[in-house]
C-alpha cells in the first residue's frame, strides 16, 4: 500500500516505513508506556483504508485530551497513519472520512494545547505530521477551527525552548511547524479568509519567528489574501478589532512580519503597491506611532536614557527588537516613500484611467499612510516630506508631460474636495467640518467622506512648507509655467499664483475659525487628571500619585481630525498657522497678492476692536496672575528655552545621579503640561488676542500700532500706578529711596555700553521703569546741564550706537552686504575657542562664566532695544529681515511650538550671506551629477576668528570647525535626489542652529521688556518700522502741526507764529526728501518719522530761539528733540545755514 509522503513531508520525520507482520487491523491496539517516546518503536502500517478509518472512529469516539491513555493511543495511531495510509479519495467517500478526520483534528489541537504540561509529554513532531495530513485532506472543514489551529501552533512556538523562542525549532520541529502552518493556507476554498485571519491574529504575533520560516511562508502563502484578512480584522467592531485585543508588542511583531512577507512576495513585482496594502499598513502604524516614535531611537542606544528630549519617558523604554526595527525602518526608505504616489495613482490596467471615486479612495489611503509615517518617525520628518515631494503621478492628459509633480497632484486633490470649497468661502463652515460634535454643528448634516477629505488636505498642508523652504522667489513666482523636462523639479512643482491665492483664502478662513471658535472646537471640558504626567510618559500610573495640580485648571478633551491619532485641533492649528505665515512672509517680501488680500476686518466689529483687545489683555493678565504663569505670556517657547538652559547648565554645574536629573526633568515637564492645559483656556477666552498674535495681518497695521501703545500704557499703569514718569519718581523718592537708587547710573561716554551693562543688567524687568542718567567725563566729573527727561533718549541712542556698531570691538552683531545687522553666528564658538587657546578647561567655572557673560551681554542688548520700543524712542538701527522674523515669531507659539516658530529657508539666506545663497542656488539647479562633480556630504565647515579685537579679522588665522548637519551626515553624499534636503539643512544650520544661543539670549532680553505676544502682532518689516520709524517720506505738514515752541518763539495770545518760524517752514517745505530726512535725523537722531505720525514722537519735536546772531549755525539737543534756531531774517541765509548743519551734523549740545 503506498505511503503518504508529500503533504506531510514524512521524510523529515526520520521514521521509515517497515513491512512486517502485525495484529489484525480490526483489533484494538493495546499501547504500552513505551509508546510515549517517539521514534523508539517500529510500527506496522494499516493495510487498508477501511481498517484505518475504523481505528480512527474508535479513537475519537470517547477520546479526552486529559486522559493519558487516550493521548498515548493518539500518538500510536499518528505514527501508523503517517507511515501507511495514502490520502483518501474524499470525492467518493466524503461523508465517511470528513467527520472522523475533523474530530481527530480537534483532538490533536486540544492535546497540543496541553503539551506544555510535564504530565502531558507528547511526541509533538508526529502529532504535527498527522495534523498536517488532516489539514491537507480537509482544509475547508478544518478552517472552521482555524482559531484553535493557529492558537495551538502559537502556544507551541512560544513554549518550545523559552530561552530562545523559535530558535530551538530550527531542525525537526521547525520543519513540521512550517508545513503545518501553510497546510491550511495553501489551498483556496470558501473558508480561506477565516484561515488567513486566524493565521494573522494568532500566529503572526509570535515574537522571533526565524528568517528561514518566514522565507518559506513568503513562498507558500498568498499575500493578497493575508492583506484582505488584516483589512477585515482591522475593520471589525472596536470590541473585536485586532488593535483592541492585542498588545503593542504583539502588533509590532505582526506588522514587521507582514512587511517582510509583503516585501519578499513583491520583490519581483516592485510596482505592485496596492491601495489596500497602504490602508492596512497605515492603520497598523497609526495605532503604533507613539510606541514606534519613542522606541525607534532607543534601538540604537540601549545603554542610556535620553535625558535631553522633553518627551522622553520617565522610565527607559525597551528598544525595538532588531528585526522589528529593520522592517519598520524599511518603510522610510527613499525608494519606498517616493514611489507611493506613482503606484497609488496608477490603475491596475495601464490602459484605463482610475475612476474618480476609486482615485479619491486611493488618495485618501495614501494620505493616511504618509501622515502616519510622519507621526511615527518625527526625527525623519523632513526626509519623508522631501521624498514625498519627489514623488510623481502619471499624467492623465495627453497634453501634459510624462508625470505630474507630487505637490501639484496633492494640491489638485485637496482643492477639489468639498471641504476646501466650503471653508474657502465661509469660515463658519469649518466648525462642523472640524468637530461634528460642536454645539453649532449639531444641527448640520454630516458631510459624507469628511475624514477622507481632511486626510487629503492634511497631507498637502504637511508637505507644502518643505517646498517653500527650498523654492527661491523666482521659482515661486514664475515656475508654474515650467513644463520643460530640463527645468528643475522644484520649479516644476511651483503652484500657479492663482492657486496660491485660493490656498491662502482657504487657510485664512480655516485659521480664523480655529482661533475665533477655539472654545467651541475644543470639546467638552473635564477636570485635569492627576495622573496626566504618568499618562504622558505612558509609564507607571502610580509613580506619580502624589501629583495634585491646581483644581481650577480646566482641561479640554482633545478632538482629533480625520481619525488620525495625534492630529489634534492644536496640532492642526499650528500647522495651518505656520503655512499661512510662510505664504504671507513671501508676499511681504515680493508682493504678488492685492494689498488688502490678507485683511479680515469684515469678521470683526472694528469700531470697538481696540477696546475689546485691550479688555482681553487685561483678562489674560488676571488669569496668568491667578495661575502664576509668566506674565510675559511665554507659555511654550520660553519654557522650552528655560528648560534647555537648565539642561545646559546642569551639564556644567549639577552634581548628582541620573535619577536626580531625571526627577528635575519630570518636574519641568509637569510644569509645561500645566501651562499647556491653562493655555487652552486662555485661547478660548482671548480669541482676538490669539488672532493678533498668530495672524496679525488680518488687522490693519495702524490699528495694531495703536493696540501696541495701549498695551504699553496698561503695563506702565499696572506696574507704576501711573504712566507719568515724574509722578513715579516723586512717589519712589518718598517711599522707596533705596529701590530708586537702582535706577540711577553714571555713564562714561567712552565706555557707555560697559557702564550701562554693569549698572543696569541686574535690574532685569525693572528696566521698564524710568531711569536717570548722568554722563561723566574721564575724570568722573558730571556734565553740566539739566535733564528735562530727554537724557534717557540720548543714553539709549548712544548705547545702541556703540553696541550695534560692528566695528566697535564688541563684535556681537555683524552686518550683511546691505549693512543690516544680525547676531554674530560664531560669537559663542569664538569665545570658547579663545578660552581653549588660553588652556582653560572646558566646563571649568571660569570657562562657563565667560560664556554666560557673553550671553548676558546679548540679553542686555535685547533689553535696550525693548526699552526703546517701550518708551517709544526711535533709534537708527536696521536689522536683517530674517532676524526680525524671529522677533515676530516669539509670541505666536500658542498652537504648536515646532510648527509656528521660525522656519529657516533658502530665501532668508540671501539676507545672511549672498555668496552662500548663490552657491546653493547653483547646487539646486546643477544639471550634472552632483555626487560625482561636487563631492559634498551632509556636513558644514564653520570658520572662526577668535580675537579680542574682532575688527582685525583680516589679519587673523581662520580656524575651521567641521560638524555634521545631522547625525551620521558625514557619511551621506549629496546627490541629485537629496540636494533639496541638504539645502534645507544648510539653511537651518546657518540661520537657526549656529546663532541659536546668541539669538535666544537677545530675544530673552527683548521679551523681558516687551511681551513676546506684543511683538508677534507685527511682521519683520513692521518691526523695523517700530524700531526706527516709517521709511515713507517726511510729512512736513504733520511735523509742523505737532511741533512745540519755546523761548522767543513761543506762540503768543494772537496765535501767530514768529516770523523766523514762518520762514523756517517755508524753507523746509522746499527741501528734497533726503534733506527732510536729514533735518529729522539732525533733531531726533533718526531720519524716520514715528509710525503714527509726529504726534507720537517722544519727546515732542521742539524749536527754541538760538540767539540773534545770524552768523551762527543751528544746533540741536537730540536728547529732547530740540532745534535751537537763531533768529534769521533772510530766507536764503536760513536755508544755507540749516542745510549746512543738517548735512554735516552738529555735536550734541545738552541743555
Amino acid at each position: 500500500m503506498p505511503k503518504q509522503n508529500e503533504p506531510c513531508d514524512s521524510k523529515k520525520d526520520g521514521v521509515h516505513q517497515q513491512q512486517s507482520q502485525s495484529k489484525d487491523p480490526g483489533e484494538t491496539d493495546q499501547l504500552s508506556g513505551a509508546l510515549r517516546v517517539a521514534g523508539n518503536s517500529e510500527l506496522l502500517p494499516y493495510k487498508t483504508e477501511a481498517a484505518c478509518l475504523r481505528q480512527m472512529k474508535l479513537l475519537v469516539h470517547f477520546a479526552s485530551p486529559g486522559d493519558r491513555g487516550d493521548v498515548d493511543r493518539l500518538q500510536h495511531f499518528a505514527r501508523r497513519y503517517c507511515n501507511s495510509v495514502s490520502p483518501p479519495n474524499l470525492e467518493s467517500s466524503l461523508d465517511v472520512w470528513v467527520f472522523p478526520l475533523l474530530r481527530l483534528g480537534k483532538f490533536i489541537l486540544s492535546v497540543l494545547k496541553e503539551s506544555n504540561s510535564p504530565a502531558t509529554r507528547v511526541n509533538v513532531p508526529i502529532l504535527l505530521e498527522l495534523l498536517c495530513a488532516i489539514a491537507t485532506a480537509i482544509p475547508q472543514q478544518l478552517s472552521s477551527y482555524s482559531m484553535q489551529y493557529y492558537g495551538a501552533l502559537r502556544n507551541l512556538a512560544l513554549n518550545s525552548g523559552k530561552e530562545h523562542r523559535m530558535d530551538v525549532c530550527e531542525q525537526e520541529l521547525a520543519g513540521k511547524l512550517e508545513t503545518v502552518i501553510v497546510a491550511l493556507l495553501r489551498p483556496k476554498h470558501s473558508r480561506s479568509a477565516d484561515a488567513f485571519k486566524s493565521f494573522a491574529s494568532q500566529f503572526l504575533r509570535v515574537p522571533g519567528i526565524s528568517i528561514s520560516m518566514l522565507h518559506i511562508l513568503s513562498t507558500e502563502i498568498r499575500i493578497e489574501d493575508l492583506t484582505l484578512a488584516l483589512d477585515s480584522l482591522l475593520s471589525s467592531p472596536p470590541a473585536d478589532s485586532l488593535l483592541q485585543t492585542r498588545g503593542h508588542d504583539e502588533l509590532l511583531w505582526l506588522t514587521s512580519y507582514y512587511l517582510y512577507l509583503y516585501r519578499s512576495t513583491m520583490s519581483h513585482h516592485p510596482s505592485s503597491v496596492d491601495a489596500l496594502y497602504v490602508s492596512v499598513l497605515s492603520r497598523l502604524i497609526s495605532h503604533l506611532s507613539a510606541d514606534i516614535a519613542s522606541r525607534i531611537d532607543a534601538s540604537s542606544n540601549t545603554s542610556s536614557v535620553d535625558t535631553t528630549s522633553a518627551s522622553s519617558s520617565s522610565v527607559p523604554r525597551s528598544p525595538l527588537p532588531p528585526f522589528v526595527r529593520a522592517e519598520i525602518m524599511n518603510l522610510v526608505s527613499q525608494d519606498h516613500v517616493s514611489s507611493l504616489l506613482h503606484h497609488a495613482a496608477t490603475p491596475n490596467d495601464s490602459t484605463d484611467e482610475l475612476p474618480v471615486v476609486e482615485r479619491k479612495k486611493q488618495m485618501s489611503s495614501l494620505s493616511v499612510y504618509a501622515l502616519t509615517l510622519l507621526r511615527a518617525f518625527p526625527r525623519k520628518g523632513d526626509e519623508i516630506r522631501m521624498w514625498l515631494f519627489y514623488g510623481a503621478a502619471p499624467a492623465t492628459d495627453a497634453g501634459e508631460s510624462s508625470s505630474i509633480p507630487a505637490i501639484k497632484y496633492y494640491y489638485n486633490a485637496a482643492s477639489q474636495t468639498k471641504i476646501f470649497s466650503l471653508v474657502k468661502n465661509d469660515p463658519n463652515c469649518a466648525i462642523g467640518l472640524l468637530n461634528p460634535s460642536a454645539r453649532r454643528a449639531a444641527k448640520e448634516p454630516v458631510l459624507a467622506g469628511r475624514d477622507e477629505q481632511w486626510q487629503i488636505i492634511l497631507l498637502f498642508l504637511e508637505l507644502y512648507p518643505i517646498v517653500l523652504k527650498v523654492m527661491d522667489d523666482e521659482e515661486f513666482l514664475t515656475g508654474a509655467n515650467a513644463t520643460d523636462a530640463g527645468d528643475s523639479w522644484t520649479r516644476r512643482s511651483a503652484l500657479a499664483l492663482e492657486q496660491v491665492r485660493d490656498l491662502s483664502l482657504f487657510l485664512k478662513s480655516l485659521a480664523f475659525s480655529m482661533y475665533w471658535n477655539a472654545s467651541e472646537l475644543a470639546g467638552v471640558e473635564e477636570p485635569e487628571n492627576k495622573n496626566s504626567i504618568a499618562e504622558y510618559f505612558s509609564g507607571n500610573l502610580t509613580a506619580f500619585s502624589d501629583h495634585h495640580p491646581d483644581a481650577k485648571t480646566p482641561r479640554s478633551q482633545e478632538v482629533t481630525i480625520a481619525g488620525l491619532p495625534g492630529m489634534t485641533i492644536q496640532y492642526m492649528k499650528g500647522m495651518v498657522t505656520g503655512l499661512l505665515r510662510m505664504i504671507y512672509e513671501r508676499d511681504s517680501r515680493r508682493r504678488f497678492l492685492p494689498s488688502d488680500h490678507w485683511l479680515m476686518t469684515q469678521w470683526f466689529e472694528m469700531d470697538r476692536f481696540i477696546s475689546a483687545v485691550v479688555q482681553e489683555e487685561e483678562e489674560k493678565h488676571k488669569i496668568q496672575e491667578s495661575y502664576d504663569i509668566d506674565p510675559e505670556g511665554r507659555l511654550d517657547d520660553a519654557a522650552d528655552d528655560d528648560s534647555m538652559e537648565e539642561e545646559e547648565e546642569a551639564h556644567d554645574d549639577l552634581i548628582g545621579t541620573q535619577r536626580t536629573q531625571q526627577v528635575r526633568r519630570i518636574e519641568r515637564l509637569r510644569r509645561q503640561q500645566r501651562k499647556a492645559s491653562r493655555r487652552k483656556y486662555l485661547e478660548s477666552v482671548t480669541p482676538r488676542l490669539e488672532i493678533l498674535q498668530n495672524m496679525p495681518f488680518f488687522i490693519p497695521f495702524a490699528t495694531r500700532v495703536q493696540i501696541f501703545r495701549q498695551f504699553v500704557l496698561l503695563d506702565q499703569v499696572r506696574r507704576r500706578g501711573t504712566a507719568d514718569a515724574d509722578l513715579w519718581r516723586f512717589s519712589m523718592m518718598h517711599t522707596q529711596r533705596l529701590e530708586m537708587g537702582k535706577h540711577r547710573a553714571k555713564v562714561h561716554r567712552e565706555s557707555i555700553f560697559d557702564d550701562a551693562f554693569n549698572q543696569f543688567y541686574e535690574l532685569g524687568e525693572g528696566l521698564k521703569e524710568p531711569i536717570q542718567i548722568s554722563f561723566v567725563d574721564k575724570f568722573d566729573t558730571v556734565e553740566e546741564g539739566i535733564d528735562g527727561g530727554g537724557v534717557t533718549k540720548e543714553f539709549l541712542t548712544s548705547v545702541t550706537s556703540e553696541a550695534f556698531n560692528s566695528m566697535n570691538g564688541l563684535d556681537m552683531f555683524v552686518e550683511n552686504d546691505q549693512h543690516l545687522l544680525y547676531p554674530n553666528p560664531t560669537a559663542v564658538d569664538e569665545r570658547k575657542e579663545l578660552l581653549t587657546q588660553a588652556s582653560e578647561p572646558e566646563g571649568s567655572p571660569y570657562y562657563n562664566e565667560s560664556v554666560r557673560d557673553l550671553l548676558r551681554r546679548f540679553e542686555f542688548m535685547g533689553r535696550i532695544i525693548g526699552k526703546c520700543l517701550y518708551e517709544g524712542i526711535l533709534v537708527d538701527i536696521h536689522f536683517a529681515p530674517f532676524f526680525l522674523l524671529k522677533w515676530a515669531l516669539t509670541g505666536g507659539l500658542n498652537a504648536a511650538t515646532n510648527e509656528s516658530s521660525y522656519r529657516a529657508n533658502l530665501n532668508d539666506l540671501r539676507d545672511l550671506d549672498e555668496g552662500l545663497y548663490q552657491g546653493l542656488l547653483t547646487l539646486k539647479n546643477f544639471a550634472g551629477n552632483v555626487e560625482e562633480s561636487l563631492a559634498l556630504t551632509f556636513e558644514v565647515t564653520d570658520i572662526l576668528f577668535p580675537s579680542d579685537r574682532p575688527n582685525t579679522h583680516p589679519s587673523q588665522t581662520p580656524i575651521p570647525r567641521t560638524r555634521e548637519l545631522y547625525t551620521g551626515g558625514s557619511a551621506v553624499p549629496v546627490t541629485n535626489a537629496n540636494r533639496p534636503l541638504y539645502i534645507n539643512y544648510m539653511a537651518q544650520h546657518r540661520l537657526a542652529r549656529q546663532p541659536y544661543y546668541q539669538t535666544r539670549a537677545f530675544l530673552k532680553g527683548l521679551g523681558t521688556i516687551i511681551a513676546p505676544g506684543w511683538l508677534s502682532m507685527f511682521n519683520q518689516h513692521e518691526l523695523q518700522t517700530l524700531v526706527s520709524g516709517t521709511a515713507e517720506g517726511i510729512d512736513i505738514t504733520d511735523l509742523r502741526r505737532n511741533t512745540q515752541y519755546s523761548g522767543l518763539y513761543a506762540v503768543g495770545d494772537d496765535g501767530l507764529e514768529h516770523p523766523t518760524i514762518q520762514l523756517f517752514w517755508q524753507t523746509v517745505q522746499d527741501f528734497s526728501d533726503a534733506d527732510k530726512a536729514n533735518l529729522v535725523r539732525f533733531v531726533t537722531s533718526t531720519p524716520r518719522a514715528p509710525l503714527l505720525g509726529f504726534g507720537h514722537l517722544n519727546p515732542k519735536f521742539s524749536i527754541r530761539d538760538g540767539g540773534g546772531n545770524e552768523k551762527r549755525l543751528p544746533t540741536t539737543s537730540t536728547c529732547v528733540n530740540l532745534l535751537k534756531l537763531p533768529m534769521y531774517t533772510d530766507g536764503e541765509v536760513l536755508r544755507e545755514r540749516l542745510l549746512y548743519s543738517v548735512r554735516a551734523g552738529a555735536e550734541f549740545d545738552l541743555s
